[in-house]
């Protein structure tokens, strides 16, 4: 390796920094993603329902991430947008047979008002404590959603009989909520990967890293925080909507309760915050051995189940993603060093 003419003689070569490769950029992982779901679709018909139910927890823990991984600010309450875009989808059906696709844009822009305010609010508190106001948030509008029984049918739950149908498309049918669901995986993937590759993203690690820092550099940390909240938001909302319409029965109880808020963020953190397949990939092991375990282990698959995630979290504390990708910059860089 040549040196610089200004470099002391016998010093020791600066080390290149690594080549960029063609897997870092994400849109030849993304094809792949679309590419392993619609071989799913014709390999797996008979297994739809598990497909829809993967890549929608994989859609709401990777726009959970842009909140809890890439900006560093846990969250414990979004099954409250999930269950306010469902609760959108229905109780517009219902009441004012509004189509779905509005009923989604109203859901959006709901959540993401909600978002800001809530974020405005809760943003000064630090660590625990504002995970503590996430769960009260969305514990309240459970509270709403069992208590208004005329708007949303109350603890008996609210049911979805008829939609009107995009391009005579029939949104009860598993096919097209496969094909839906996918497009909503993908969108959710593509806007997370615009966001955290231009300047937004990297205000946001910014904040991760150290905030104190961050806002001496002029970055503002609570405008940063509001706008990856209400991303986040706006894309876990819009996957409740598809969810309220897979369930076609809604009940306050396992749309609201801490057990999905719980699930979607445990998801992001196997498989890797602040990555954008990390979620996906935390998705995919979890349903799928929740799923093999129930069939194979029978009462034991809890046991086991919780396990798995125990060696995850012991031996990957970064998740299943972060810490292939640290391996990955590692070895590059030993590589360029050796160069």
């Amino acid at each position: 390796m040549t040196q610089g003419p200004d470099a002391p003689r016998g010093a020791a070569p600066a080390a290149r920094p690594p080549r960029p490769s063609l897997l870092a950029s994400p849109w030849p992982r993304l094809a792949l993603v679309a590419a392993a779901f619609a071989a799913w679709y014709f390999v797996f018909p008979s297994a739809l329902s598990l497909g829809i139910t993967l890549m929608l927890l994989a859609g709401w823990a990777t726009a959970w991430d842009l909140l809890g991984g890439w900006t560093g600010q846990a969250s414990l309450g979004h099954a409250a947008f999930v269950g306010l875009g469902a609760y959108t989808v229905g109780v517009t059906a219902a009441n004012f047979d509004l189509a779905p696709w509005w009923a989604a844009l109203l859901a959006m822009a709901a959540a993401a008002l909600l978002a800001l305010l809530w974020g405005r609010l809760t943003f000064g508190l630090r660590g625990a404590y504002f995970v503590l106001s996430t769960i009260a948030i969305a514990e309240i509008l459970r509270l709403v959603a069992i208590n208004e029984r005329r708007l949303t049918g109350g603890a008996v739950g609210l049911f979805i009989f008829d939609l009107q149908e995009p391009f005579g498309l029939d949104l009860f049918s598993r096919h097209v909520e496969f094909w839906f669901s996918l497009g909503y995986l993908l969108l959710v993937l593509v806007v997370v990967a615009l966001v955290t590759r231009g300047r937004l993203g990297y205000q946001m690690r910014a904040v991760r890293e150290d905030e104190a820092s961050a806002q001496a550099a002029g970055i503002n940390p609570v405008a940063v925080k509001s706008w990856a909240f209400v991303l986040s938001a706006a894309l876990t909302a819009l996957g409740g909507c598809l969810y309220g319409v897979f369930l076609s029965a809604l009940q306050p109880q396992p749309l609201f309760e801490l057990h999905l808020s719980v699930r979607i963020a445990l998801v992001a953190i196997i498989g890797g915050r602040g990555t954008l397949f990390g979620p996906l990939v935390g998705a995919a092991l979890i349903t799928l051995a929740a799923e093999l375990f129930r069939t194979t282990f029978a009462q034991a698959n809890l046991l086991i189940y919780g396990l798995l995630i125990v060696l995850v979290v012991l031996f990957m504390p970064r998740g299943i993603m972060g810490e292939l990708e640290r391996r990955v910059v590692r070895r590059r860089y030993a590589k360029s060093a050796r160069g």
